[in-house]
């Protein structure tokens, strides 16, 4: 299997610039954050000398060539697993994933997958971009977390959309259940993330180095009554998407998500506590966690797109019984 190559000669406009910024000049449907990979990887060479520091300056005449892997074929199988496809045409799909869904195989989770029924509903018709275990995949949302998740069907339809996310065009909003009421009421959650120093498999807002993270909340709904804890519903909009940004945030805030394995609490004992509601809460043992809305411009025709979905069923249920009990 060949790479494919492309190969550019600088113009005096692009005298001095950094080569990772002239190559995204070149190839605008590739991500910076590829072409970075790439460059790590040995893929460029400048006047036929390899190169692999991106802020490498390039000059005016210099011949830059960069070699791009074909993507390795997957012997993952297709599986004829239901899927609930919002939106698709020839270059995209919007799916609408259910809670307990991983999206791509990996460690305990060799089948069963997103990829796994995207293979089976799309046959051959979907990206390489992320090699043989993530085809089709530009982002990926939480096993148990519900709603939508773009997933594209070509090379070029899948480097247009990571770049939007790259450059956090995407707009994308979050529905959550969390213990108390947020304070103030509206905000603006800024902090590093990174990996817990005390537990790997955990991120932290609480470190000394990570990525910026970003979210926005405001909080739509709080319920409160003699047989209910203080609950609320928060609508969140991210600007960044770090891994479990969203729960880290709100766990951070004081205000973890409701089921949340990972960055919750157990729940408290209350006097007088409603019993079908504390049976709902003891069944929900998944962060309750909803991606419902997604935007973007279509790869193709920059056409902007936007989707929305309600609440799963069992998130739909806890509502109900809340404004049922609450004042």
């Amino acid at each position: 299997m060949t790479d494919k190559k492309y190969k550019f000669t600088v113009s005096e406009e692009q005298n001095l610039k950094r080569v990772d910024q002239f190559i995204v000049e070149e190839l605008p449907t590739f991500s910076r954050t590829k072409i970075s990979k790439l460059i790590k990887e040995g893929a460029l060479l400048i006047n036929n000398e390899p190169i692999e520091e991106r802020s490498k300056k390039v000059s005016f005449g210099d011949e830059v060539e960069l070699s791009v892997p074909e993507p390795v074929p997957t012997d993952l199988k297709p599986q004829n697993i239901p899927l609930d496809v919002v939106y698709e045409d020839d270059d995209l799909l919007v799916i609408n994933k259910p809670i307990g869904m991983v999206v791509h195989p990996g460690a305990g989770n060799p089948d069963g997958t997103l990829v796994n029924a995207l293979l089976h509903h799309c046959k051959e018709n979907l990206s390489g971009i992320n090699g043989e275990l993530r085809p089709g995949i530009v982002h990926r949302i939480d096993k148990d977390t519900s709603g939508l998740l773009v997933v594209a069907k070509n090379d070029i339809a899948h480097n247009v959309l990571a770049k939007q996310f790259e450059d956090h065009s995407i707009q994308r909003t979050y529905l959550a259940f969390v213990w108390g009421m947020p304070k103030p009421i509206h905000g603006r959650i800024e902090t590093l993330i990174g990996r817990s120093k005390y537990n790997r498999q955990k991120m932290s807002a609480e470190v000394g180095s990570g990525k910026d993270a970003i979210t926005n909340y405001k909080t739509l709904e709080v319920f409160k009554g003699k047989t209910i804890p203080d609950i609320s519903l928060i609508e969140c909009r991210l600007e960044t998407g770090r891994t479990h940004q969203i729960r880290v945030h709100l766990a951070h805030q004081g205000n973890p998500i409701l089921g949340d394995q990972m960055y919750g609490k157990k729940v408290r004992k209350i006097r007088d506590l409603d019993e079908q509601l504390s049976i709902l809460l003891e069944n929900i043992n998944f962060q309750a966690l909803h991606a419902q809305s997604l935007g973007f411009l279509h790869p193709k025709s920059d056409k902007e797109l936007f989707f929305t979905t309600e609440l799963p069923k069992d998130l739909l249920n806890l509502q109900k019984m809340l404004k049922k009990l609450g004042n």
